[in-house]
């Protein structure tokens, strides 16, 4: 079968093949509707301190330290994944806070947690999990807190990283005329205890998954892109759309550039490919003249990069499929994050 026959194939997986309904899959899915309230808690209760560079709208916080600057992230994993699979939970717990570093071009240098659980079957295999992604990538856990008698089971993590000043990879820098890139390890599965989790990483070498965190460090210091982020809960539109809230701009992508795995292999639908959290996956811009390069750096580590639309003015993300174009947020009235003011200026 030709390329272009598998692309219709696959998207005619989707219930209904319109870009309306791909829109309306991406703005109703509780990855994304989950992030709306964060603008709010944003203007409970940040404040300005002259040694933070960068802080909310970003997958780390930049802090000034002399000729390179920290990155401190935190993240924690939702309770439905904690009860369908808690190695898997826990392996996810680190494997997120690693990926929140390496979309900023950073190292990962540690991580401290907060372990809520009770049950002692459950606490042995997140644990399990954290040591096996901890080893796998390197970065270690050094500390945390234990709440050893919780009524639930919750783990979160917290992260610090390292990078050049120079070489951080922002989410709030995408320019009008960027190529919108997507780079996703497309050799995996669908997690068999979450439908919408790609595992691409618990198979692979320690080597093989570094090589793939440290490419974006190498991305950053040689200034091949104006913007990142790693692809998490929101799926790869979703996360796209809070770079571009973030940055003030609109974009148009063609559905059918995605990178996607064989879906008929792997029984998914394009719906599900959207939505899913795909274990090793950025979205980034970068100007066009760069995108040859990068896309060449990804393949050599493993993953599948392609150029799938570019940035422009609009402040909306439109979304086009064989001649057919729909909006799937409208940043000037309501994004995924939701963190702009009343006058338009970004919290």
């Amino acid at each position: 079968m030709d390329s272009k026959n598998r692309i219709v194939e696959d998207l005619m997986m989707v219930h209904d093949c319109s870009t309306a309904r791909i829109a309306t899959v991406v703005r109703e899915y509780e990855g994304v509707k989950r992030k709306h309230a964060i603008g709010a808690m944003v203007r409970a209760i940040r404040i300005d301190a002259p040694e933070i560079i960068a802080s909310f709208g970003e997958d780390a916080a930049v802090i000034e330290h002399g000729d390179e600057v920290l990155l401190l992230a935190a993240d924690g994993i939702w309770s439905r994944l904690m009860e369908a699979d808690p190695y898997w939970a826990g392996y996810c717990s680190v494997l997120v806070n690693i990926h929140d570093i390496a979309a900023m071009g950073g190292k990962p240098v540690a991580m401290v947690d907060v372990f809520s659980i009770s049950d002692p079957r459950i606490q042995k295999q997140v644990l399990a999990g954290m040591h096996d992604a901890s080893l796998q990538f390197g970065v270690p856990i050094v500390g945390g807190h234990l709440h050893p008698d919780t009524p639930y089971s919750v783990i979160d993590v917290a992260i610090l990283g390292i990078a050049r000043k120079d070489a951080v990879i922002y989410s709030h820098t995408a320019r009008e005329g960027d190529a919108v890139i997507v780079a996703v390890d497309l050799e995996g599965r669908v997690h068999p205890s979450c439908a919408l989790n790609w595992d691409s990483v618990t198979m692979k070498s320690a080597d093989q998954v570094r090589a793939q965190v440290r490419l974006m460090e190498e991305l950053g210091r040689d200034h091949l892109v104006s913007a990142g982020k790693d692809i998490s809960n929101p799926g790869v539109i979703g996360t796209l759309g809070m770079l571009l809230e973030v940055s003030g701009k609109g974009a148009r992508i063609e559905l059918e550039r995605l990178p996607k795995p064989d879906l008929t292999a792997n029984y998914m639908t394009f719906e599900q490919w959207i939505r899913i959290y795909p274990g090793m996956g950025f979205v980034l811009t970068a100007p066009e003249e760069h995108t040859d390069e990068i896309r060449r750096r990804f393949g050599e580590v493993g993953m599948t990069a392609a150029v799938i639309g570019s940035v422009d003015s609009t402040k909306k993300l439109q979304i086009a499929y064989a001649g057919e174009d729909s909006p799937v947020f409208d940043f000037s009235r309501n994004g995924v994050m939701r963190l702009f003011s009343d006058d338009g200026s970004c919290l």
